[in-house]
């Protein structure tokens, strides 16, 4: 018993460092500007269709980012400290900058770090705590997409209330990024105790194998899948009702739906596996896009929050989970790999609405297509 509380001391120390990390890369340097962009529709004039081309931007840099992890070779802890500290600072800028050159630049620079972040993150934890014969703690480190998300979303809904601007929420996120960055930094110095990590000296390349090609296929519709509501639902709900106190809490309930499933994961792993759990949740998640097509109102939007935010983390988790699995010596190229489909798939995503948008159609055509991705790639995966 005393040799082995140390050990989980480090765990939880890990896992919750993690979880913070991924706080910040996500919640804030990936998403904050989902609910963000209705407060930047009324203070700055930026249009749904601009809206889009700014998401492809921070897309376009995540896409950058994950590619780079397969050639550029750097200790995970030293990526996940530059991309903490990057995320802080493009964040805090884009309240202090309003042109829309320089806010482009920001989300693609934020896209990049916030990639850097989560596959290094995911390599480094999931490493370490099944060293540490504590790999259910995998489950926390994820839940913190969904508490960033939760957070980010919580901090607009309350500066909306009292009448704050977006550039004031860039702000806002952009300190408490720094905060949070500089709580965990002494955690990501090395190999906590004797763990050493293999996936640091292994080739990152990869083998295209007909598994692993299946993989990255299956995780880049995913990506094209969910970005569309994980980017315009706060958008969709103002247009629903315009009072702030009801449309604002589209996002937040996405990130609870999001951290609360990721935890609630860990309850069905002795009952289905990863694969069944990545199939089931494509599905789900289909249903979530299609449902303000088939059925208007506020209600099915707060139902599609739910949905795709319910089953968002997981497949993120499960799908991080297999390609450690697949890959073996190589699981960091893979991750890398799966991310950058994923990534192809959100550029996609934002850029089809905006060309919808801009032959004077509406979200609805795209949301029908992500749902026919994500049900033909969960056959796929079968």
């Amino acid at each position: 018993m005393i040799a082995q509380a140390p050990s989980r001391r480090s765990a939880l120390a890990i896992a919750l460092a993690g979880l913070v990390a991924l706080a910040v890369a996500m919640g804030i340097g990936r998403f904050a500007f989902t609910p963000i962009l209705p407060m930047m529709q009324e203070d700055a004039g930026v249009s749904i269709a601009t809206g889009g081309w700014l998401a492809s931007a921070n897309y376009l840099g995540y896409l950058a980012g994950a590619l780079s992890v397969i050639w550029w070779r750097i200790a995970a802890t030293t990526g996940i400290r530059v991309g903490l500290a990057t995320i802080g600072v493009a964040t805090l800028a884009m309240g202090l900058e309003h042109h829309l050159a320089v806010w482009l630049a920001l989300r693609a620079l934020a896209g990049v770090a916030s990639a850097w972040v989560l596959i290094y993150v995911s390599a480094w934890a999931l490493e370490h705590l099944a060293a540490l014969n504590r790999p259910a703690l995998g489950n926390t480190v994820y839940a913190g997409v969904g508490a960033g998300i939760a957070l980010a979303g919580g901090i607009c809904l309350a500066l909306m209330h009292i009448g704050a601007g977006s550039a004031r929420a860039w702000i806002v996120l952009g300190v408490l990024s720094i905060v949070l960055s500089v709580a965990i930094w002494s955690v990501f110095r090395g190999s906590p105790g004797s763990v050493v990590v293999a996936e640091r000296r292994a080739d990152r390349g990869m083998v295209w194998d007909r598994e692993s090609l299946r993989l990255v296929l299956c995780y880049g519709a995913f990506g094209f899948g969910y970005i569309i509501p994980a980017t315009f639902l706060p958008v969709m709900a103002k247009q629903v009702i315009r009072d702030p106190a009801v449309f604002g809490w589209s996002w937040p309930l996405f990130g609870a739906a999001a951290m609360g499933s990721t935890l609630a994961t860990a309850m069905l792993r002795s009952l289905v596996t990863t694969r069944r759990l990545w199939i089931a949740s494509h599905l789900v998640m289909a249903l979530g896009v299609v449902l303000p097509v088939l059925w208007s109102g506020i209600v099915p939007i707060m139902l599609a929050a739910l949905l795709v935010g319910g089953t968002f983390m997981v497949i993120t988790m499960v799908g991080m989970q297999e390609a450690r699995s697949v890959g073996g010596a190589r699981a960091t190229g893979l991750m890398a790999a799966l991310t950058s489909a994923f990534a192809l798939g959100q550029i996609a995503g934002p850029i089809s609405v905006s060309l919808v948008l801009g032959a004077g159609g509406n979200v609805s055509a795209a949301l029908v297509i992500a749902c026919a991705a994500l049900v033909v790639s969960a056959y796929a995966l079968t």
